[in-house]
């Protein structure tokens, strides 16, 4: 029975050697002689008790032990070169995922967190992707939208998406009376995806059948439209949490007294722990309140249109 395990200097030299398939090149790779790169291999196979290459006159070749033993040797050295790096960060360090739509409402939550609690330490990163795989991404949370199914994560509701047009003051013609979707046959319209759903969506609750007007602008991102409205560049469907602190800074405004609910949600997911880091329960906590906040000062904002 094997009694200890080969050194990892060894194992590294395997590997390196069994991408290459040869030993001057893997020898230049390491930094080491050709000499000894193959004594390491050939101290590794005797003390391993089989070969791992077959040598030929035009190179190498892996042994059926050595193709069984290569995958599983680099991902040991993978995860413990990232075991080594995590462990190396800075205690405290919380590393956040978000999707670039969302950020305009995390972002300033975040540094407020950081500013009352200049111990802690948020690694915030953008991302035009709704996708997460917490096994091959170094996050340890991230705000998603659209509530994850896998059950090997803890999830929690932030608020949900409510959608409403969104222009800046002066884009709409003052009017004695409130403005109708009729208002915006001459108006240019932009969509915040190419389907177009999410206008399509609102005029239905507002009881229009089709779009009032053939002017418009696609956009990949919900935040590029948004972005393109604060710009004067047409009116938006906008979604009022995000917009929260553009509508109380009068930067933006909702022209229409309709908002609907488009049945998904912003949510803060993070993989199940058996101990959640102290860091981690304060993140959670803090925009768990901030969330509420905002639903609570939208409440009265617009009347809600439910759908299905």
């Amino acid at each position: 029975m094997q009694t200890s395990l080969p050194s990892l200097d060894v194992l590294k030299t395997f590997v390196v050697v069994a991408e290459r398939l040869n030993f001057t090149h893997a020898a230049q790779a390491l930094h080491l002689t050709q000499g000894a790169v193959s004594r390491q291999i050939l101290g590794l196979e005797q003390q391993l008790g089989y070969p791992l290459f077959s040598r030929r006159a035009r190179g190498l070749t892996l042994t059926p032990q050595g193709a069984l033993l290569l995958a599983p040797v680099q991902l040991a050295l993978e995860q413990l070169a990232q075991a080594l790096g995590k462990a190396g960060e800075q205690p405290g360090t919380l590393r956040v995922k978000c999707p670039t739509c969302a950020m305009r409402w995390v972002l300033p939550r975040i540094i407020r967190l950081q500013n009352e609690r200049p111990e802690m330490h948020i690694e915030l990163t953008a991302s035009v992707s709704h996708g997460l795989d917490f096994g091959s991404e170094h996050f340890d949370a991230a705000v998603v939208f659209g509530k994850p199914q896998s059950k090997r994560l803890v999830v929690h509701h932030l608020f949900d998406e409510i959608l409403t047009p969104v222009c800046t003051p002066n884009y709409l013609p003052d009017s004695a009376q409130p403005p109708e979707p009729a208002d915006l046959a001459e108006k240019t319209l932009l969509h915040p995806t190419r389907d177009r759903r999410d206008w399509l969506l609102w005029l239905k609750a507002a009881g229009q059948t089709a779009l009032p007007s053939a002017k418009s602008q696609h956009f990949d991102t919900l935040d590029l439209a948004m972005s393109a409205a604060l710009q004067g560049c047409g009116i938006a469907i906008g979604d009022l949490c995000l917009l929260e602190e553009d509508i109380q800074a009068n930067r933006i405004i909702t022209p229409f007294p309709i908002s609907v609910v488009s049945g998904a949600a912003y949510y803060l997911v993070y993989p199940e722990h058996a101990v959640v880091p102290v860091a981690l329960t304060r993140l959670v906590e803090w925009l768990g309140a901030e969330a509420q906040a905002s639903r609570a000062r939208l409440h009265h904002l617009l009347t809600t249109t439910q759908t299905n």
